[in-house]
C-alpha cells in the first residue's frame, strides 16, 4: 500500500513528491501520470526556458496577480514564496537570474535544467514515476483505491495535481466536489481590421488596453473599471493583438470575455494619457518644434511605421507640420493615440501553455493543508482548482507553495 498517491507528473506533483520524501523518508510515494512524458508544461514553460517563478517578493503584492485565489493564496505563500523557490532550486545547483520585467529562470535558459533536477531527485529518493497510467475512479472505504488501468491501487493519501483536465474533474464531482465551470485564461485577441493587418510584427514597450462595457455587463462582470484596464508591451500579430498586455485582460477578465463569446470591443491606448494629456503634450510639442513634420516625429515610443499608420487616420495632408496642425487636428490625433477602438472577433491559445480559470470550489479545500474538506486524506495542487494567474511564472509560484503545504502535513 502507498502512503502517497499522486496523480499527474507535472509541476505541482513532482514538487509535492520531492519535498514529501525529504521531509517524511520512510513514505512510500509514487507518481502516476497519463501521458508518455512527465513534467510537459514545465518543458515549454516560457518558450522552452521555464519561467520558474517572479521576482515578486511581498507576499501581499504577490496574491494581486491571482484573479482567482488570491485570499486564499496569502496563507499559502506566507510558508512557501517566491525566495524559498529561489532557495530551493539555488541548493540543488541551479542558478537563477531576474529578468527586466521580473520573470525568473534558469541562467541555462533551458528548462531541462529543472526537469533534470526533478527527475534526479526523484532518482536519488527512489521515488517510482510510473507514465502511461490512467486513473479511471477513485473510492475510499477506509484506504483509497485507485482504478489505474484496470488495476486497483491501494493509498492512504492521495494528490490530485491533473491540471486542467476534465476528465478528473468528473471523477471529483462524483466524489462529492463542486467543480467551478472552467473557461479559457491567457489567451490573444483576434481582430480582423486593415489597421492591424498593415502592422502585423510591430510592438509597443508599454500600451494601455481597455475592455469596453456598459453599465449592466460591468456589473455582471464583477469588475471594477481598473480591473478593464491593463497595461504593458503589446504585440501585433497576424490574427490580431498579443504581449502582455493582452494576457492580463484576458486573464483577469476570463469569465466575462468567455460570456461575451470573445465578441466584444476594446479601446488601445498607446499614449498611456487620458485625451486632455495626450493633447497638452501634442500641443507642447507644436510648440517646440513647429518646423518638424508631424509623420516623422514619432512619440511615446511608437515605431516610426505605425506612428505613420495613426497619422494617416487623422490627417489629410502627409507632410504637415507641426504648426500646420489645428487644435482640432490635434484633438483627433490625441483621441486616436489615447483610446483608438477595436473590435475583437475571437480569441487564439497557445495550445500547450493552456491555461484555464475553474476547477475544484475553493472554499471546499483547507488552505492550511491543501486537504480536501469533503473527503479527508484527499489533497489538491495545481491548476486542478479554480486558481489561475497572470502569465510571469506565478502559475509555477502557486504550484510551488501548494505542493510545500503539503509536504509539510502529511
Amino acid at each position: 500500500m502507498l502512503d502517497l498517491a499522486i496523480i499527474g507528473g507535472g509541476a505541482a506533483g513532482f514538487f509535492a513528491a520531492i519535498n514529501a520524501k525529504r521531509k517524511h523518508p520512510n513514505l512510500k510515494v509514487e507518481i502516476f501520470e497519463k501521458s508518455k512524458t512527465v513534467l510537459g508544461k514545465v518543458r515549454i514553460s516560457g518558450g522552452g526556458r521555464c519561467n520558474v517563478t517572479h521576482a515578486c517578493f511581498d507576499n501581499r503584492l504577490l496574491v494581486s496577480y491571482y484573479p482567482r485565489g488570491n485570499k486564499e493564496l496569502l496563507s499559502v505563500f506566507e510558508r512557501f514564496n517566491t525566495k524559498d523557490t529561489v532557495k530551493w532550486f539555488e541548493s540543488r545547483g541551479i542558478v537563477l537570474k531576474s529578468e527586466a520585467d521580473g520573470r525568473i529562470f534558469p541562467i541555462t535558459d533551458n528548462s531541462e535544467t529543472i526537469v533534470n533536477c526533478f527527475l534526479d531527485e526523484c532518482d536519488e529518493l527512489k521515488i517510482p514515476i510510473k507514465t502511461l497510467r490512467s486513473v479511471k475512479s477513485i473510492e475510499k472505504n477506509g484506504v483509497f483505491q485507485l482504478n489505474i488501468n484496470d488495476e486497483i491501487v491501494e493509498a492512504r493519501q492521495v494528490l490530485v495535481a491533473t491540471g486542467s483536465s476534465d476528465a478528473f474533474w468528473q471523477i471529483l464531482k462524483g466524489l462529492g466536489h463542486k467543480i467551478i465551470e472552467p473557461v479559457p485564461s491567457l489567451f490573444t485577441f483576434n481582430i480582423e481590421n486593415d489597421f492591424i493587418a498593415e502592422l502585423m510584427g510591430l510592438s509597443v514597450p508599454k500600451a494601455s488596453v481597455k475592455l469596453l462595457l456598459d453599465k449592466s455587463q460591468l456589473k455582471e462582470s464583477r469588475l471594477s473599471q481598473s480591473d478593464l484596464t491593463q497595461s504593458g508591451p503589446l504585440l501585433i500579430t497576424h490574427w490580431g493583438l498579443s504581449g502582455p498586455a493582452i494576457l492580463k485582460l484576458s486573464s483577469i477578465a476570463a469569465r466575462m470575455l468567455n460570456q461575451l463569446q470573445y465578441r466584444f470591443e476594446i479601446s488601445v491606448s498607446l499614449s498611456n494619457l487620458k485625451v486632455e494629456d495626450t493633447l497638452d503634450f501634442l500641443l507642447k510639442i507644436k510648440a517646440e518644434h513647429p518646423k518638424k513634420q508631424v509623420v516623422n516625429t514619432p512619440l511615446f515610443n511608437i515605431p516610426q511605421r505605425w506612428w505613420q499608420r495613426i497619422h494617416s487616420l487623422t490627417f489629410v495632408n502627409t507632410f504637415n507640420t507641426w504648426s500646420d496642425a489645428s487644435k482640432k487636428d490635434l484633438l483627433k490625433f490625441a483621441e486616436n493615440l489615447s483610446g483608438f477602438q477595436l473590435e475583437v472577433d475571437g480569441k487564439s491559445t497557445f495550445k500547450d501553455e493552456f491555461v484555464t480559470a475553474g476547477g475544484v470550489d475553493l472554499k471546499e479545500v483547507d488552505f492550511k493543508t491543501m486537504q480536501s474538506k469533503i473527503i479527508p486524506g484527499l489533497y489538491f495542487a495545481g491548476e486542478v482548482l479554480n486558481i489561475d494567474a497572470l502569465t510571469g511564472g506565478f502559475n509555477f509560484q502557486a504550484a510551488w507553495s501548494e505542493a510545500w503545504v503539503i509536504s509539510d502535513n502529511l
